[in-house]
């Protein structure tokens, strides 16, 4: 009887511990905080007017940053609307929004490639590219897996790559990363809560 009482009292502290860590600080975001990564803290391209780019050219506003490519069918014409959806949902907040698309296909996606694809979603968004090396570098410090499939009898490839988005906060700092889960009211809370500071 006494060992049933005992167990009974160790067993109320550990649901009551487990209790105390569950309830414990938790993140604001919707989105995984990723604000303590070492990596992913710049990139230095060229946007489709032809100026070089870098983190500290975006400072004052949250920056949406996406790595795909211009003849992907599915995932980044979808990612990009959402990113335009968010621009838009946030009214005049949404001028502090910079949304970035980054090739991973630079040998098909020149300057004005990059120029007619991004400004279709919205026309303040820039295209970003760079020559196959610093794609391939840039995708390793982003920890971004990208694959050119073999080419077909007309010369036609598809990359497979991933599909999260970078977020960058008007410091200058990477804070977010947004994965398959986002939703457009989530990523619109997420970029509100990071212009507010």
């Amino acid at each position: 009887m006494v060992l049933r009482a005992f167990l009974i009292v160790v067993l109320a502290l550990l649901v009551a511990a487990c209790g105390e860590r569950a309830s414990g600080p938790t993140s604001p975001f919707k989105s995984t905080d990723i604000s303590k990564v070492e990596w992913g803290q710049d990139f230095h391209l060229t946007d489709h007017n032809g100026q070089p780019r870098s983190v500290a050219d975006f400072r004052g506003k949250v920056v949406l940053l996406f790595f795909g490519f211009t003849h992907c069918p599915d995932v980044c014409p979808t990612t990009m609307a959402d990113m335009a959806r968010v621009v838009d949902k946030l009214g005049p907040d949404g001028q502090r929004v910079q949304g970035l698309f980054v090739t991973v296909d630079p040998a098909r996606d020149t300057q004005q490639v990059l120029a007619s694809y991004v400004t279709v979603f919205h026309p303040s968004f820039l295209g970003l590219y760079g020559d196959a090396g610093a794609t391939a570098s840039l995708a390793q410090e982003f920890k971004f897996f990208h694959d050119a499939q073999a080419a077909d009898a007309q010369g036609h490839y598809a990359v497979t790559h991933g599909s999260a988005i970078y977020v960058y906060d008007p410091h200058g700092r990477l804070r977010l990363l947004m994965g398959a889960e986002r939703t457009v009211d989530t990523m619109a809370a997420d970029v509100a809560r990071l212009l507010r500071g």
